[in-house]
């Protein structure tokens, strides 16, 4: 009836490998330091100033962006903003973990945040 032959022509034509579209979740959240996010993650742009980032230590950059609030800077690290991609490419990150990179990038350059907003 030529079944073994179909399942054999199946064996040879199946896919080698599927491609998977999901981002998968992360086991748990991993609390880090705002140093830490940093230097995983932000300091690729921002310590050089790349595709237009603020550079750490540029008061006159970041003071304007502080003026809009931290809420602001947050919600434009986690949903991307010009050439950032969402949570600076890494979708492991939560909103703490980026809240706490923005503070500490603020205080590294000399910007204090108040004590409410942190």
């Amino acid at each position: 009836d030529g079944s073994r032959k179909q399942v054999a022509v199946g064996e040879r034509i199946k896919p080698v490998a599927r491609v998977a579209t999901a981002v998968p979740k992360p086991a748990g959240e991993v609390k880090l330091t705002g140093q830490e996010v940093y230097n995983k993650v932000c300091v690729a742009c921002h310590a050089t100033g790349a595709a237009g980032a603020p550079k750490v230590g540029a008061k006159e950059l970041w003071e304007p962006r502080l003026a809009q609030g931290l809420t602001v800077l947050v919600n434009n690290s986690v949903t991307g903003i010009r050439a950032m991609p969402a949570k600076g490419g890494d979708p492991s990150l939560t909103e703490a973990n980026l809240k706490e990179a923005i503070i500490y990038m603020l205080d590294q350059t000399g910007l204090k945040v108040d004590a409410a907003a942190k």
